[in-house]
């Protein structure tokens, strides 16, 4: 069995995990708040965990893993859309006009990171059905002495839990001094942060010892994991925006809440992504979904590839460069395993660079090896491994049979051009296919192609009408 090696955010160093029940691994990734559609930032966390889950299934058993990522749908954001939906004369009361933008939302989300390959969770937990986990936790953590109620709101009081700040490695005070935090009259530290908050008439809100309200945002993944995980659990992840204030806040009111259970054993955290070298911004124009670049023709084969080429913990740059180039990688790698079996396991290279810290760049590197060696077996297994070139993924990168006769009644003509020694014909050609997106290959037994990055196929269609009848 391979020995997994992960980087634990909380002690800032690579350790060996060992799960507390290989039987049953257990792990919890903060998932998108459903207003919009997700951004390309949004996908690596999910990249980075599917990875990661492949990886244990492998390792542990198919049936040894379970993988929870919640929806967020209470929020401020999706109730101003629902308020706006109310105001048009969209029929429905509030809540249900949340719930309809929630499941809108929630669609798109599968979509979209469905077709970037990944797995869908074992259990995808909304807020809204567990307000009732979320006030239990939050009347527990009052009553432990760790939380108190202020003019409607409950807020947990960081000064009870000592080990506050040890997950972003900072004190409270230097919080405090560094942190842009919301200040309250009925706080009694400014780094309080809210358990429950009050609901008006115009706002979602369910019944509480409290009064009519809501949560706050950071009960929801306590309260969700210890329903479906458990108080403790192995793996805990997200992008390293969320390590402060949401994780550090998880586990001051998840440890208080259950003391001697100790929450997430390991924190995994994501860099974050950037666009042609610059921070992903509206301001900058560089701003975009991934159902944006899918609706430009990029496959979501090739957003993977190029999310797992960078690792994890380093800030990733999408370049359309780099799209390009896994476009072409990708294409020559479907041409290479076409038609035959995957190997029976992965290499071990890809396993043992996978199993260290989930260094996804080097088991691409570690795949690039394979195929060069013309070892399209090993190569499929591999990939798959990694979520790539699997089954109905790749029909992007085929050329399709109107295509392939026309790269076929092109050949033909080359030759005969060439026979005929008109070699302004055979060069026209030859320009053709280039400028079409067809890379072809002369070789002993006979010309190979492949359809490399940017593939036209209007180009090869109007080449076959001059040369290919």
């Amino acid at each position: 069995m391979a020995q997994i090696r992960l980087t634990n955010t909380r002690t800032r160093t690579k350790e060996d995990f060992v799960p507390i029940d290989a039987g049953n691994v257990r792990l919890y990734l903060c998932g998108p708040t459903v207003y919009d559609r997700a951004h390309l930032g949004n996908a690596r966390p999910v990249l980075v965990f599917d990875l990661l889950v492949r990886l244990l299934r492998h390792v542990y058993g198919e049936d040894a893993v379970t993988y929870v990522r919640n929806f967020t749908d209470v929020d401020d954001k999706i109730n101003a859309e629902a308020q706006r939906r109310k105001a048009a004369g969209r029929a429905g009361t509030l809540e249900e006009l949340i719930a309809g933008r929630s499941d809108e939302t929630i669609g798109w989300y599968h979509k979209d990171m469905d077709a970037l390959g990944a797995l869908r969770p074992d259990h995808e937990p909304r807020a809204t059905a567990y307000i009732g986990q979320m006030i239990e936790m939050t009347r527990d953590l009052i009553a432990k002495g760790h939380a108190y109620e202020a003019e409607g709101h409950v807020l947990f009081d960081v000064r009870s839990f000592p080990d506050y700040g040890k997950l972003s490695g900072r004190s409270v005070d230097d919080m405090i001094a560094g942190a842009r935090v919301e200040v309250a009259p009925y706080k009694r530290d400014p780094m309080d942060f809210v358990l429950w908050k009050p609901s008006d008439a115009d706002l979602p809100g369910w019944d509480s010892p409290w009064g009519r309200g809501r949560p706050g945002w950071h009960i929801e993944c306590s309260a969700m994991s210890a329903a479906l995980l458990g108080p403790s659990f192995d793996i805990h992840g997200g992008g390293i925006d969320l390590q402060f204030p949401h994780h550090e806040n998880e586990i001051a009111q998840s440890c208080c809440a259950h003391p001697d259970a100790g929450f997430a054993r390991v924190w995994l955290h994501n860099e974050m992504l950037q666009v042609e070298g610059k921070k992903m911004s509206k301001s900058l124009g560089n701003f975009f979904t991934v159902r944006d670049l899918l609706d430009r023709g990029v496959p979501g084969e090739v957003i993977r590839f190029v999310m797992l080429s960078t690792h994890y913990r380093k800030p990733m740059d999408w370049t359309e460069a780099k799209a390009h180039e896994a476009e072409a990688v990708l294409r020559r790698w479907h041409g290479l395993v076409g038609g035959i079996e995957p190997a029976a396991s992965p290499a071990p290279a890809v396993v043992g660079a996978l199993s260290d810290d989930l260094n996804s760049a080097g088991a691409i590197a570690a795949l690039h090896e394979l195929a060069a060696k013309g070892d399209g077996a090993s190569l499929l297994a591999s990939a798959n491994m990694l979520g790539l070139l699997l089954p109905g993924m790749g029909s992007w990168a085929e050329a399709g049979d109107a295509a392939a006769d026309q790269i076929a009644a092109l050949l033909e003509a080359r030759l005969a051009a060439r026979q005929a020694r008109d070699f302004a014909t055979a060069d026209a050609i030859r320009d053709g296919f280039a400028a079409a997106g067809v890379e072809v290959k002369d070789t002993p037994q006979g010309p190979k192609w492949s359809l490399a990055a940017g593939f036209d196929a209007a180009r090869l269609a109007e080449l076959a009408k001059v040369y290919g009848s």
